[in-house]
């Protein structure tokens, strides 16, 4: 008998799964799908589970999808909020984490802003824990709600030519979406202004320009991101109608894209800046996919991990 191609407990990047693994979790969140069609949202898979959330950075889309996908999986889940916690009072994150994992959970969805944090926890926790984004490093479920979108749409993620656009130095969603589609065969393009590229921007695997028309040309998916200014110690370009000028994506643009190209954003969209409004809500537009799906695929993680810990086999429901 052969082993189950999903055998981990913690979710923890994109860059340690393997192409299968990837396949596995993304045809697993296909079975989801058609739960948030029912009259009654929710099925018993994960009944008797308790998932914690720990959110150290604002979040909507995130915190939400993995709170509703938690719910349809009919667990028990807890948010904790920082700024009612210990932590507040100054307690360490690991002595938090320690306390709450003697509540026994099953698993621990975390969002941080340093970056590895959720691996610390990992090592040292019983508990499964999924990374919902830590810092500038990595964002796994966003980079599979988007590879899960493209091959809902396009039918397929291998051969499609893939152009990701704007604040690359300070993206985890990047990271994490060039490794996951370099992985499943897409040809990637990321392009932004020189100051908000990394030092080395070539290390992230993908194909580097500078001009977001040249990084569009020919393309099937267009992936723009938000300008994170929180994350800037200083401004990288003199005003934000300077950058629409440059790197706004309008649909005059995308008209370089082949024939049927999708537009993809992760969120918050700062309309006017990243992208125009027009191309936002019109019909390339797969964002509010990308948000449904992201509940699908964040039960399909949320199931493989909680059958992994429990000894379950992990197939599909």
């Amino acid at each position: 008998m052969s082993e189950p191609v999903w055998q981990r407990g913690d979710l923890l990047g994109v860059a340690e799964l393997s192409r299968a693994e990837i396949l596995h979790l993304l045809d697993t969140a296909e079975s989801f799908v058609e739960v948030a069609a029912r009259p009654i949202k929710k099925v018993p898979t994960l009944r008797g589970k308790t998932v914690i959330n720990l959110f150290f950075e604002p979040s909507t889309r995130t915190s939400s999808s993995f709170e509703i996908a938690e719910k349809r999986l009919s667990a028990d889940n807890i948010n904790f909020s920082t700024s009612s916690s210990s932590l507040s009072k100054g307690e360490t994150l690991l002595d938090t984490a320690r306390n709450l994992e003697a509540m026994a959970p099953d698993l621990v969805v975390i969002r941080h802003a340093h970056p590895r944090v959720p691996h610390a926890l990992a090592e040292r926790l019983a508990s499964g824990v999924i990374n919902a984004g830590d810092g500038a490093h990595e964002h796994p479920t966003q980079a599979l709600l988007d590879a899960f979108t493209i091959r809902r749409r396009k039918g397929r993620v291998e051969g499609l030519k893939v152009a990701i656009v704007g604040d690359i130095a300070h993206s985890r969603v990047v990271r994490s979406n060039v490794l996951c589609l370099t992985k499943l065969g897409a040809d990637v393009t990321v392009a932004g202004p020189r100051p908000m590229m990394p030092e080395e921007p070539e290390s992230l695997g993908a194909r580097v320009v500078y001009s977001l028309d040249e990084a569009i040309e020919g393309a099937d998916v267009v992936m723009m991101l938000r300008v994170q200014l929180e994350r800037q110690a200083r401004a990288a370009f003199p005003s934000e109608r300077e950058y629409f000028e440059f790197f706004g994506l309008t649909a005059e643009r995308l008209h370089r894209a082949n024939d049927g190209a999708i537009v993809m954003h992760p969120g918050p969209i700062n309309r006017g800046i990243e992208i125009a409004s027009d191309v936002a809500d019109g019909p390339w537009s797969v964002i509010l996919e990308q948000v449904a799906n992201g509940v699908a695929v964040r039960m399909a993680v949320l199931y493989l991990l909680a059958g992994t810990k429990s000894g379950e086999d992990g197939a599909t429901p």
